[in-house]
């Protein structure tokens, strides 16, 4: 199981491309919205409905929790101290994490980033403390899985896929939506 934490602000593209692109792989992910309400708008004017509040799960069957960039949605899923609070433990567990674009930096200001290869939406570099910005796509580093921003959604989320799954399903999810 994957969650795909949603706030108010949120890239629209980063969120529903990973959740259209992995659902294609039949990967389960669930939208969680940390509002405290089912409706999200997004950065954009774009509202979706998460399947569930925060509050709603216990994130024990999780195989990966993904953080959608976005302003201020970045800053939105910073604020909510639960959602800070599991990717910590998840970190400590060793369990695997996926940002993307402004999102990065949640992970690298609460020191979940060292020593890790990443990259992020240009400007947010400062905010990965002791990790290496490479300015890449989409990164993957062991279990920490990150992208650039809102054109490199579709990378970000075939990374996920090639982690989860493996690169032949991610290339022919890629094959599927003309992407290669």
């Amino acid at each position: 199981m994957v969650y795909l934490f949603l706030a108010d602000g949120f890239e629209e593209i980063e969120g529903l491309t990973v959740v259209d692109l992995l659902r294609r792989a039949e990967i389960e992910i669930t939208t969680v919205s940390v509002t405290g309400s089912i409706k999200i708008a997004g950065a954009h004017g774009i509202h979706v409905e998460a399947d569930g509040l925060y509050e709603d799960f216990d994130y024990k069957d999780a195989a990966m929790l993904v953080l959608p960039g976005g302003m201020p949605g970045t800053k939105n899923l910073a604020a909510h101290r639960g959602l800070v609070n599991l990717l910590k433990n998840f970190r400590e567990e060793d369990k695997a994490l996926a940002a993307i674009c402004a999102a990065p930096s949640i992970l690298g200001e609460n020191g979940l980033l060292k020593g890790k290869e990443v990259t992020c939406f240009p400007g947010f570099e400062e905010k990965l403390i002791e990790a290496k910005a490479t300015g890449a796509r989409a990164v993957t580093d062991g279990n920490i899985i990150t992208g650039k921003g809102m054109g490199t959604a579709i990378d970000f989320s075939l990374e996920i896929i090639r982690y989860l799954k493996d690169k032949e399903t991610a290339d022919q999810i890629g094959k599927t939506i003309q992407y290669f």
